[in-house]
């Protein structure tokens, strides 16, 4: 295979704009309706960003064409809906198989406008949306805001993973000794800790036994069945539900963090771990994954998660909810100052591994604590509107940047393992407080409008800004000695 894509790479080299092309209309006919519903644009489009990776094309040319034809393709999709409308279910193939248009019409009926961006990542029916949107009416400016906004996501998503193969291939790229065994047990330990914390979660939700039980024996005793009126939920629409989760989560994170910070601060019985946990990941450095950790590390920075944190608590003040505000300025507050008086109490000392590194000491990570924050308070305030059992999807999908901000920190080299521990603890510890404070003053669902989607697009751009902004100097900064 590397070969053929020699060969055709020294024809593209030549011919740039017909690979450039290709990518546009793969992602034109993969978002288009009826033809995304046939043809495998998935694959196409992972094999011609591995030609992007082997060099035929730039790789933002890449992007680009993906965005545009993804726009182009969902928007032909909802001029097609707006035209045909009610006649769409006798055009084939929605005559022979009328169950792909109904559950996209089903989806779209279910989620409102904000389909258009969640259906995009929803393999069958996201070439059916947007002709569905057309179809029930769905404004045109409206729709192509929010096929604007999920483009920008979808390209990466579809373009950096064929990039990365395509571009691995033609490097010779040293793995550091048991490379492949410590992945393997890495990944297995996240699993099984993750099932665990599920488990537990289940648990410590107001439909599981422990829950039950516990609630059953306060009801016994009058103070302690007061403390648990006051913390409960006072929403109308939901029977008071106590923070069960979140005060154990407070009491374990606290309890983690406390010895962690005392056995790494008056001994050095982790300082070997370290040691070693940094030199193992130092090995995987290579100039093609710099970049992509960079711009992950720059999306953790103080900097950045103050324009979010003032960005979330807009738009907090602007839905009336006032009370979530407050909580989510406090946690922001509380993140810093916690975080550098932390590091000023300790003072320990960084790896000394990087041309220029944060001048600041090392324990706890403030860009695992901030991300933790942002993150994990976004998913309580998501999940608080889902059903007990369905929200450790929602946890566990926002821990996926906490964990990527995380690991950044440990393959630029400037925080230690047992930092981004401290830290990830320390954010655990200030969200789960957060959570159980703003439990008295939950009395209103919190809905998705279009402030909200606005919201994301400022975020959006607001990341895509900062990063190119800093990118640069970033580069120079994370070099290593």
């Amino acid at each position: 295979m590397n070969e053929f894509l020699n060969l055709l790479e020294s024809w593209l080299n030549q011919h740039q704009q017909w690979l450039a092309a290709a990518i546009f209309f793969t992602a034109f006919l993969e978002s288009l309706a009826i033809a995304g519903v046939i043809i495998p644009g998935v694959a196409v489009l992972f094999f011609l960003a591995v030609l992007t990776g082997h060099g035929a094309t730039q790789l933002s040319t890449a992007l680009l064409m993906a965005f545009l034809g993804a726009v182009s393709g969902d928007g032909l999709s909802f001029w097609l809906g707006k035209h045909f409308k009610d006649r769409i279910h006798h055009i084939w193939p929605f005559s022979r198989y009328p169950k792909v248009l109904q559950s996209g019409t089903r989806f779209f009926e279910t989620h409102g406008g904000k389909s258009v961006i969640i259906g995009r990542f929803i393999g069958p029916i996201r070439p059916i949306i947007p002709m569905v949107a057309g179809a029930l009416n769905m404004s045109a400016k409206r729709f192509f805001i929010y096929n604007a906004s999920s483009a920008i996501v979808w390209a990466p998503m579809y373009v950096l993973p064929g990039f990365l193969v395509g571009a691995s291939l033609q490097l010779d790229v040293k793995l550091p000794p048991h490379f492949y065994p410590i992945l393997l047990g890495s990944i297995t330990a996240i699993a099984a800790i993750l099932l665990l914390s599920i488990r537990i979660q289940w648990a410590l939700q107001s439909d599981g036994a422990v829950y039950q039980r516990l609630s059953h024996h306060i009801k016994q005793y009058s103070q302690a069945h007061l403390f648990w009126k006051i913390l409960s939920r006072h929403r109308p629409d939901i029977r008071g539900e106590f923070p069960l989760p979140s005060i154990t989560l407070a009491g374990l994170s606290l309890t983690l963090l406390t010895l962690l910070a005392t056995v790494v601060s008056m001994t050095s019985l982790l300082t070997p771990s370290d040691i070693q946990v940094t030199e193992f990941i130092t090995q995987l450095r290579h100039p093609l994954f710099d970049p992509l950790f960079i711009c992950v590390t720059l999306l953790g920075n103080s900097g950045f998660h103050t324009l979010v944190f003032a960005l979330a608590i807009a738009l907090l003040l602007f839905r009336g909810h006032y009370a979530a505000a407050m909580h989510v300025l406090l946690a922001g507050l509380a993140t810093m100052l916690l975080s550098h008086g932390l590091k000023d109490l300790f003072a320990l000392a960084r790896p000394a591994l990087v041309n220029a590194p944060p001048t600041s000491f090392s324990f706890p990570s403030g860009h695992a604590s901030g991300a933790t924050v942002f993150w994990m308070l976004l998913a309580t305030f998501i999940a608080q509107e889902q059903e007990a059992r369905q929200r450790w999807k929602t946890y566990l999908l926002c821990l996926v940047p906490v964990l990527l901000i995380s690991l950044s920190r440990l393959y630029l080299g400037v925080h230690w393992f047992t930092d981004v521990l401290g830290g990830i603890l320390l954010g655990l510890l200030i969200t789960a407080i957060t959570r159980v404070s703003f439990s008295r003053y939950d009395k209103e669902a919190l809905t998705v409008d279009s402030s909200t989607l606005a919201a994301l697009i400022v975020y959006l751009v607001t990341a895509v800004t900062y990063v190119y902004v800093k990118f640069d100097g970033a580069v120079l900064k994370y070099q290593l000695l």
